[in-house]
């Protein structure tokens, strides 16, 4: 005699592999978007970034999208991500704390409809956050892995175009500008770079690095002692005034040649 099943048992079908694998990225889409308010709750609000554009952007904006596939869970981290090893020629490249990069973004002050530079865009994160605050955003990039991983990540960003050549170089065609910012850290301001902003508003923004030891990353001292700078072009020159202390990787590009010793 065959035992019938019970009235109360329950036969669950076999899921579908793509039904699988949308529920699978649905969870981790629920886990960065919380992790996405984690970092605007304990990383950014409490290290006085107030400004609401800023604050509803990285919120809005996946970071995870920024990052190669290898490194997506380390989009919410609180200091900088090394791109090196997963990008070709990328060593000594980063993209910037999330903290780091609010504080600089509201330092500046973009207006909507203003046009911004931002030198060693990377992988174009600071970029989307300038564009969401209505600013027309050429992002420029001398690596070309780099610019292919922001073009694809600012694809859904209005407002901001990737833009390929040395960084040294700024981006003349579009000039002037109305904001400048350097993303990562300068012993110096390039002129060719100041020169290229508006004389009667442009505003830079970056990080002042202060002299310091030996160099590993390609000429970039992975930690420094640095202040975040807003220099304003005046009728006298760039007027260069400190912030607030912070740290942020150097960009060999954009190193002083080093002066020559008899």
């Amino acid at each position: 005699m065959t035992a019938s099943p019970r009235a109360d048992a329950i036969t669950m079908a076999p899921q579908p592999a793509n039904e699988l694998l949308t529920a699978r990225l649905e969870e981790a889409g629920s886990s960065f978007e919380t992790a996405r308010n984690n970092m605007v709750d304990s990383q950014v609000r409490p290290n006085k970034v107030n400004d609401p554009r800023i604050l509803d952007a990285m919120r809005r904006i996946p970071r995870e999208n920024f990052l190669p596939a290898d490194l997506s869970t380390r989009a919410y981290s609180d200091d900088d991500v090394p791109l090196g090893g997963s990008i070709a020629g990328a060593s000594g490249r980063y993209l910037t704390s999330p903290m780091v990069i609010a504080r600089l973004i509201q330092l500046g002050r973009v207006q909507p409809g203003e046009k911004v530079l931002v030198v060693a865009a990377g992988s174009g994160y600071g970029a989307a956050l300038i564009a969401a605050c209505g600013g027309v955003v050429f992002a420029l990039e001398d690596n070309p892995a780099l610019a292919e991983l922001a073009t694809k990540a600012l694809a859904a960003s209005f407002g901001a175009v990737v833009v390929t050549g040395p960084l040294a170089e700024g981006w003349p065609g579009a000039a002037p500008y109305d904001l400048i910012l350097i993303e990562g850290a300068v012993r110096e301001i390039p002129a060719v770079i100041a020169a290229q902003l508006h004389p009667q508003k442009g505003r830079l923004i970056t990080v002042h690095q202060l002299g310091g030891p030996a160099m590993p990353n390609n000429g970039a001292s992975r930690h420094g002692v640095g202040q975040a700078v807003l220099a304003e072009r005046t009728a006298a020159g760039l007027r260069a005034q400190p912030a607030f202390d912070c740290a942020a990787p150097l960009i060999a590009a954009l190193l002083p040649p080093p002066a020559f010793v008899f």
